[in-house]
């Protein structure tokens, strides 16, 4: 047998009818080290695979019904992909059997069995898992490298986000990324570039906002010594300092008209004039903009130029705001404790029920970055390993209406109230029933059996 194999102690589903004949295969597998949990049904087997996890399902083929052991496979192929199923079969039942093999079954043996290749077959199973499991943590870690890392959230919204990220990285198309001020478009366009064969050449920023016509053009541009008062030197602007990489321009809804005009000149020829000269210079960089603005509502106030619009929108990435990411804030929140735990040099490990519940409560105007200065202030002064509600600044979970949401309260069963706190729960981490069930200070399986006895879906 593989060494590899033997070292790596699976979570194992075994699922048969016969509970004799389950505990022998547990007995067998226990030996080599696996964790076995026994099952004797089909509905046991889905709810076990529903709220738990497992590295390889060993299941009869045929229980009650003929096709309970499909069935099994059928659940386990859907809430645990990573999961490899082992078929156990009487000899009739080989068709059947290899049909499973075509629905996605590792493989299958027959009964009697033969305990030797039982276990090998098992622990084969479970190393294929295992090696899997590996290639992801060593995709996470290039993704870290080259910056998808950095961008926290597991929601089908920042999905969307990593897939255009990954999609667009390659290509040399212009980028424009939408979205409120404080959710992270400096951080994706980052991203985008380390992913680009552009990557070991610069990435620079600039930010448009707030800057005069004269001050904004030297800084894009350049200037040559004497161009104006103050000019004593030459000096490259970005476009010449990003040359062969990665031009980010923050805020562009808010560069000047005259500038855009400027702007759109230099996209169209590839070449820059430094301010005070007459020589042209020839530049290679990739275009990203980003804004907080609807830059089809300011052409419609001529506040933006329509022509630069479809210069710089060749693929739009919208990142949505905090609040419409609510199931991300327990994520981002461990994130940036571990860092800046790490970084003040403090043992502050994690949060309580209580102070998270107050943070996906919030609405988050100030969207991700404010979230983070929150956090940072939450890890400078928590005095313990857990962050409590005590350390939660007064003005975050407090949006409106908790007065009256508690007044409204008086009156109700207990009941009454438990199944109102699992329904705003439920919505407040969006179905997700393993945050849900942290945020409430119950198990997993507790959360499942309430949601049936209230018949709450």
């Amino acid at each position: 047998m593989d060494e590899t194999a033997e070292q790596f102690h699976a979570q194992v589903l075994v699922v048969d009818d016969e509970a004799g004949h389950a505990d022998v295969m547990a007995e067998a597998l226990q030996r080599l080290g696996h964790v076995c949990t026994i099952v004797h049904d089909r509905e046991s087997a889905e709810d076990e695979l529903r709220h738990g996890t497992f590295d390889v399902v060993v299941t009869d083929l045929v229980m009650d019904e003929p096709d309970d052991g499909m069935r099994v496979l059928a659940a386990a192929k859907q809430t645990q992909p990573n999961t490899e199923t082992i078929m156990v079969t009487a000899h009739g039942d080989v068709p059947t059997a290899k049909a499973a093999l075509r629905g996605g079954a590792y493989d299958f043996i027959e009964k009697p069995l033969d305990l030797d290749v039982f276990r090998n077959l098992v622990s084969r199973a479970a190393q294929a898992v295992m090696l899997r499991s590996n290639n992801t943590a060593l995709r996470e870690q290039v993704d870290e490298k080259f910056g998808l890392g950095g961008i926290v959230g597991s929601s089908a919204a920042m999905g969307r986000v990593l897939t255009q990220v990954r999609q667009i990285a390659a290509s040399e198309i212009a980028v424009l990324i939408t979205g409120e001020s404080g959710t992270g478009k400096e951080l994706v366009a980052q991203a985008i570039h380390h992913n680009s064969d552009r990557t070991k050449k610069p990435f620079k920023p600039v930010n448009c906002a707030g800057l005069s016509e004269s001050i904004l053009e030297s800084e894009l541009f350049g200037h040559v010594k004497g161009a104006f008062t103050g000019a004593e030197r030459d000096r490259e602007g970005v476009f010449e300092f990003a040359d062969g990489g990665t031009l980010l321009l923050d805020e562009i809804g808010d560069m000047p008209m005259a500038m855009q005009a400027k702007l759109l000149r230099v996209l169209e020829s590839g070449e820059v004039v430094r301010v005070g000269d007459n020589e042209s210079r020839q530049t290679d960089v990739r275009l990203i903009a980003a804004t907080n603005h609807d830059l089809q509502k300011l052409i419609g106030e001529a506040k933006f130029r329509e022509d630069l619009y479809f210069r710089i929108r060749g693929v739009q990435i919208h990142l949505p705001a905090l609040r419409e990411r609510r199931e991300d804030i327990p994520e981002l929140t461990r994130h940036f404790i571990a860092r800046y735990a790490e970084q003040l040099g403090k043992d502050v490990t994690g949060i309580d029920e209580g102070a998270q519940l107050r943070l996906m409560q919030h609405d988050w105007p100030g969207n991700v970055r404010q979230l983070l200065n929150a956090v940072q202030e939450m890890v400078v002064i928590c005095d313990g390993q857990t962050i409590t509600e005590q350390h939660v600044p007064n003005e975050i979970g407090l949006d409106g209406g908790a007065p009256e949401q508690i007044g409204s309260l008086a009156g109700l069963r207990l009941e009454q109230i438990e199944k109102q706190a699992i329904r705003n729960t439920l919505r407040l981490t969006s179905g997700n029933r393993e945050q849900a069930a942290k945020l409430l200070g119950i198990g997993e399986r507790t959360l499942y059996r309430k949601l049936k006895e209230y018949g709450l879906k």
